[in-house]
Parts: C-alpha cells; structure tokens; sequence
C-alpha cells in the first residue's frame, strides 16, 4: 500500500554528511527539497531499538514531531557472518565518538583472523540499509534494502565512507570504496536495480510513491 506523499521539503534524519548526501542524491529527481537534521538543529535521538528497522523508526519520527516535515531516515550497518552478525546494529559505534572508521575496519580484520577466517568464503558479508518514513502526524512506513559480498583486506580505496574501502559487493572486483558514488549507489526510477543497499531500500522506496511523485 502506497503511502500519501507529495513532492517538497523533506527531512533527512541523520548529521553524517556522507549518507545525507547519498540519499539526498537519490531523492533530487523525485522532485524532493532536502535538509538533514543537521540543516534544522535537530537532535539525534539515541538509537535504542535492538534491530535496524526499529532504529529506523524512531530517528524518523522524533524528526518528523520536531520538525513538522516528512522525515526519511535510514539505519544501516554491516553484517559479518563469521562474527555472528557483528558489528550490525552496532556499526557506527564501533567506530566510537570520533567516527573512526580506520579503527572499526582494523577491529574486524582482527576479530577475523581470530575466528580464522581467512579464506574468502569464510569472509562473508552483507550490507542492510532499512529507510523509515514518518510524517508529522504519525503514520510510518518502512523499506528494506540488502547486497551480499565479501570482507577483504587491507582497505582498498577512499572513496564513499563507513566501510566501503573492506566491502566488495558479489559480482565485482572492486570494493565500494573504490567505485564512484554513481557505480555504488546512483539509481533512477526506471533504471535496472541498483547496486548499493540504499539505493535498493530507496527502490522500494519510490515504488511506494509513485502515484504521488512527479519525475521531471
């Protein structure tokens, strides 16, 4: 069931540049005005749900309720198999207050080589994004998005953020952090599917719109 939603301003709940600038690059040529949470002075609710989606769900409504505006937020991590899904819900403090990813990268090599996981089929991964749509007056819904692939090491690449340069998604050579933000994660209604799982939460996404979005 689509959702009412008209083109206009519409928050991004999130003060991380990269994923506001990542989503605000897929919702543009849906005719969307975005700011991020960050723009408007809007606090970061502590994330307390025990799952992506109900993190998801509470970031995008306190910031929908402060702001009055439609609020898209994503909650979005890496699963690691032979860490027993680890760091997942956990990702971004895994890189503590001061987001070192370098160090959050460093602490799965070395949480691998201790489970002795070392062969590439031992290194499986997969990348989760969940998007929650709030509006202001309560309604929410959810989209999920997710690409497997492979945990390799040393980092390759500086390009998008997090732990794209350790990620090389199935059927590629190259890891996240060595593609562009287009190969990653650009999408457009219409297109074959995307690549990265925002981009593939943010299919969904649009889908669910479509009777009330007007692609120019």
């Amino acid at each position: 069931m689509s959702i009412a939603l008209t083109p206009g301003r519409i928050v991004v709940a999130s003060h991380n540049a990269g994923k506001v600038r990542e989503i605000a690059d897929l919702l543009g040529p849906l005719g969307f005005i975005v700011q991020s949470a960050a723009d408007l002075g809007l606090p970061s609710p502590e994330e307390t749900g025990s799952s992506f989606e109900e993190n998801a769900v509470l970031k995008a409504q306190a910031a929908a309720r402060l702001s009055g505006l439609p609020a898209l937020a994503d909650d979005s991590g890496l699963v690691v198999d032979a860490l027993d899904g680890a760091p997942g819900v956990l990702s971004a403090r895994w890189a503590g207050p001061e987001r070192d990813f370098g160090g959050a990268m460093r602490k799965i090599e070395d949480a691998l080589q201790a489970a002795k996981a070392t062969l590439p089929g031992d290194r499986r991964a997969h990348f989760v994004s969940v998007l929650a749509l709030a509006l202001p007056d309560g309604p929410v819904q959810t989209f999920h998005g997710r690409v497997d692939g492979t945990i390799v090491w040393p980092p390759r690449g500086n390009r998008g953020f997090g732990y794209d340069p350790i990620f090389m998604p199935d059927g590629h050579m190259r890891t996240f952090g060595e593609m562009s933000a287009e190969e990653k994660s650009g999408w457009r209604p219409g297109q074959s599917r995307a690549l990265s799982h925002r981009a593939r939460a943010f299919e969904r996404f649009a889908a669910a719109v479509r009777d009330q979005i007007v692609v120019e």
